[in-house]
């Protein structure tokens, strides 16, 4: 009698890098040809524009805590493939609205909206979906592999994109966004390792609102997630603080060109992805736990180089600062990632993902608006500051935590 060997686990992590991949090259081409549509093709006003970025990122406070329940619920691969279908049938209907001269401000607030909602369902499920695929053993190598594809097509896809506007005009570009997910899509069908059924309880399910609960008492209760949740919280209101007030401050004040403020960036990105991708052995030589606070304590005085940015030589001292800066964030990602899978039990992942999410697209618009603020009060310069203030201090609750002692992801359940 013969056996089928199973499926090799690689394979199937392979095709998982292959989706997320596919998936984020599309979301960096969409975010960057969609405000151009409605600029360039429809001649939207600022405050439609506004509006279309707004709606992008609603679906994450609107309905990212409900979403973790449901992801719980069901099977998370199939709640993927179907997140892709979505978007790419929303956004291939942009460059057909466009060819019959039907388009319309409102289909892509329709479009905008709905897409977000998917990208909702579709990252909570990726990020639960990873520990099913990778083994609990690996996550950390895994998370490392992500991030740097996540910084590579950050860093390529915006100029992808803006190559595509110019040569097949906003709308068409909007097609090679729907490619990306129905790529994705099919790198996901191919995954052979098929998760488990959903438990049943046999009786009728708990309330929406009680499991929300459930998760929400989940990170809020437990010391190594609500010390990644006040970090991940912290770092993301800090950069906010920052990166929205630096064009102003660079281009409306420094008189530097928009071409020097997209050097600026891409050296970030590009130190991000180094970060990603050294990741584990930085763990290797500090430890997981001594990875997070004293790379932390360490790399604290370089973003304070970031609000001294200028002219000439302080062009360069500000870089390095903002190089180390983003090299440290990356790590951190990697890591903080890696022990949220590790310590979650799979029955909650979704759930903790969608509060974990919650909290830091929260952040990002307190952060967002606290900018605007303190720019239109005290100066751009002042803001800089008050982000690297926040930003130097994201160690001090990893610090404080039992994440202080650890040395690798296991000995957090041990």
């Amino acid at each position: 009698m013969t056996t089928i060997a199973p499926p090799r686990p690689r394979r199937d992590l392979h095709l998982l890098f292959a989706g997320a991949a596919a998936s984020k090259l599309g979301m960096e081409v969409g975010s960057f040809a969609l405000p151009l549509v409605a600029v360039i093709a429809l001649d939207a006003s600022p405050g439609e524009v506004g509006l279309l970025a707004t709606l992008t990122t609603a679906a994450f406070l609107l309905i990212g805590l409900p979403a973790g329940v449901w992801v719980d619920r069901s099977r998370r691969r199939g709640v993927m493939i179907a997140a892709d279908a979505a978007r790419a049938l929303l956004y291939a209907s942009i460059p057909i609205a466009w060819w019959l001269d039907l388009l319309t401000i409102e289909q892509l607030y329709i479009a905008a909206l709905l897409a977000g909602v998917a990208t909702v369902f579709f990252d909570i499920s990726a990020l639960s979906y990873l520990p099913h695929v990778a083994g609990r053993d690996r996550l950390m190598s895994a998370n490392s592999v992500l991030g740097s594809i996540d910084s590579v097509v950050h860093i390529g896809g915006q100029s992808a994109a803006g190559f595509l506007v110019q040569l097949v005009s906003a709308p068409v570009t909007m097609a090679a966004t729907a490619v990306g997910y129905v790529l994705s899509g099919g790198f996901l069908l191919r995954i052979r390792r098929r998760e488990p059924a959903v438990a049943s309880t046999g009786g009728p399910r708990e309330p929406l609102i009680r499991s929300i609960a459930a998760g929400v008492r989940f990170v809020v209760g437990h010391p190594i997630l609500r010390a990644v949740a006040v970090a991940g919280a912290m770092t993301n209101l800090g950069m906010q603080l920052v990166v929205v007030m630096l064009p102003v401050l660079v281009i409306q004040q420094l008189d530097l060109s928009p071409g020097v403020l997209g050097l600026f960036f891409a050296a970030g990105g590009v130190s991000g992805l180094i970060g990603a991708a050294t990741a584990s052995r930085v763990v290797g030589r500090l430890g997981a736990g001594r990875a997070l606070w004293l790379l932390g304590l360490m790399v604290a005085p370089a973003g304070l180089l970031v609000p001294l940015i200028g002219t000439g030589g302080r062009l360069w001292v500000a870089g390095l600062g903002w190089v180390v800066l983003a090299y440290k964030i990356s790590v951190d990602n990697v890591v903080l990632i890696s022990f949220r899978q590790q310590v979650t039990p799979d029955h909650l992942l979704g759930r903790q993902n969608a509060t974990m999410r919650f909290l830091l697209i929260g952040a990002v618009a307190i952060g967002a608006a606290l900018s605007g603020v303190i720019g239109a009060t005290a100066g751009p310069r002042a803001a800089l500051w008050a982000g690297a203030a926040v930003l130097a201090v994201v160690w001090v609750p990893l610090y404080l935590s039992p994440l202080r002692r650890l040395r690798s992801l296991t000995d957090a359940t041990s």
